[in-house]
């Protein structure tokens, strides 16, 4: 059995069945669950309560559609490095705040090491950047510094 923890930090087996259909839903998130129940050899009645524990659980977070950024004038992707001017509570606070408003910030993560912030940024182009960064990013709260990286080729792009 394979050690886990849940949201509360306690230790939790899952087993094999349970590994099982976690992958299948990452691979396809539509399956029925009839489909799901036949690809892990389980009944549809027990598969259904095991995704429901693995959701209460905290293990699925939710379900989503994967959509083209090209299609939708988004396909310049771009990380960001932010140093904040001061790191106390109040400014990481406010800092957070802000970047939930950003539709073009996709994803916000504190680390550790030469910066406080990486960003994962969607813009249409360089232009289009540039106008976001002067509008949004430098007006930032605390924000002293950033480094900008646009991405030139996708190389992988998962969430599993």
């Amino acid at each position: 059995m394979n050690k886990s923890l849940d949201q509360s930090n306690e230790a939790v087996d899952l087993d094999r069945l349970d590994l099982r259909i976690l992958a299948a839903l990452q691979a396809d998130g539509r399956i029925t669950n009839l489909k799901l129940a036949e690809a892990v050899g389980l009944s549809p009645t027990a598969v259904l309560a095991r995704v429901q524990r693995l959701t209460r659980d905290g293990y699925i977070l939710g379900y989503e559609a994967r959509l083209n950024p090209l299609k939708l004038g988004a396909g310049m992707l771009v990380f960001v490095e932010i140093l904040l001017d001061r790191t106390t509570h109040n400014v990481f606070d406010e800092f957070k705040a802000a970047v939930q408003v950003h539709p073009q910030i996709m994803e916000c993560h504190m680390v550790a090491g030469g910066f406080d912030y990486l960003l994962k940024t969607r813009c249409a182009d360089m232009n289009d950047y540039r106008r976001f960064a002067g509008n949004v990013l430098w007006q930032l709260p605390g924000v002293r510094e950033t480094r900008t990286y646009a991405v030139m080729e996708e190389v992988k792009d998962s969430a599993r």
